[in-house]
């Protein structure tokens, strides 16, 4: 496969050159700065941790991190921290499938068992199409663990327990149901169809590219995340360190570690073609079905929409994240902490509505 070339704008070196700097709230109560402290108040101190940074016009306008990111230690959180983006990943997985097709090493319309022929007959009609936007009918695999588990599973273990599941939940295509075991499946696929492990083929054909250089998909006695923060859950009233469940070692659907500051870059690269061309883009980001869902009423490649809102949550034992895109407006927010609640999207949303003019707020009720 050809790497694409990176070449930073003028906009994007000044905002890595901006990302050195932590944003200091001023005096002003009814500043952003102060309202975004206020909000996260309950990261900051001797706690789990967050990081928060707002992206405006290609500009860092807020950008702060708060707490620890590693307790026992005393290890403050920092831009540079790097957490575990549980299903934030989905959108790196889409991203790696979206490649090898522009490279013609696959197409999204490709039978799933074309590429895992060990699945049972029930999967003969999914596509990869129906993998990326959770349209499959897969068995979720956390229900399929055996009770005495004890050992992480990888994703190669997910298709040996989908192996022995001929059934699904509904007909491919014709119903949605959020599908860890699908985007599983996907990192396997790559691994197939580049001949490369899912996690070589991510850092050699987009980290490193967007240089996302302490961006990993993790493997223990592989790689080394560096400053890394670990998960922490609350329990009867004091912190406990969960950073790792027996589903942490999946990398496909929630295995990728990486920073604001490096999710900077990547969401910078979503706006042109220096990783994936337009017509990928579009595929990403446009409805691929409708869900039930609050807040997503549709589901593209890795991403929920809307409306003109691109977003996704990242839920993981100790971890809990979301990236906010607002593309037509320019604006982006993410929020990465280590604990175990609460979800950040409310929080996100406030802080998005902090920069929107009032007739594009996405909590129109907001004062």
């Amino acid at each position: 496969m050809n790497l694409r070339s990176f070449v930073p704008t003028l906009a994007l070196l000044m905002l890595l050159a901006a990302c050195g700097r932590e944003t200091v709230a001023g005096d002003d109560p009814s500043s952003p700065d102060a309202f975004i402290d206020a909000l996260m108040q309950r990261y900051a101190g001797d706690v789990p941790g967050a990081a928060v940074l707002v992206i405006r016009d290609g500009q860092p306008v807020f950008r702060k991190s708060y707490g620890m990111a590693e307790l026992e230690t005393g290890r403050p959180a920092t831009a540079d921290t790097h957490y575990r983006l549980a299903s934030v990943s989905k959108q790196f997985t889409a991203a790696a499938i979206l490649l090898l097709a522009e490279d013609g090493k696959l197409s999204i319309d490709d039978p799933v068992r074309r590429w895992l022929p060990s699945l049972p007959p029930a999967a003969d009609a999914i596509t990869i199409r129906h993998l990326l936007s959770h349209t499959g009918g897969l068995v979720d695999y956390e229900d399929l663990m055996p009770a005495g588990q004890t050992a992480q599973l990888h994703d190669i273990d997910v298709l040996r327990l989908l192996e022995r599941e001929d059934r699904l939940y509904f007909a491919p295509g014709s119903d949605y149901r959020y599908s860890n075991s699908g985007y599983a499946l996907l990192a396997l696929i790559v691994g197939e169809a580049s001949g490369q492990d899912f996690a070589g083929f991510l850092r050699q054909h987009i980290f490193l590219p967007m240089g996302m250089d302490g961006t990993y998909a993790h493997q223990d006695g592989v790689d080394e995340v560096p400053e890394r923060a670990y998960g922490y859950s609350s329990v009867d009233g004091r912190w406990q360190r969960t950073d790792q469940s027996l589903t942490s070692a999946v990398l496909g659907d929630g295995g990728i570690y990486s920073s604001v500051d490096e999710l900077a870059k990547w969401d910078a690269a979503l706006y042109d073609e220096r990783l994936l061309k337009a017509e990928s883009l579009r595929m990403a980001f446009s409805p691929a079905t409708v869900t039930p869902e609050p807040h997503a009423p549709h589901y593209g490649f890795g991403w929920r929409i809307d409306g003109d809102m691109l977003w996704h949550s990242g839920e993981s034992i100790g971890f809990r994240n979301v990236i906010l895109r607002l593309p037509d407006q320019r604006l982006t927010v993410i929020v990465l902490t280590n604990r175990n609640g609460p979800e950040p999207y409310d929080d996100a949303v406030k802080i998005a509505d902090l920069y929107l003019p009032t007739e594009a707020r996405l909590n129109p009720d907001r004062q």
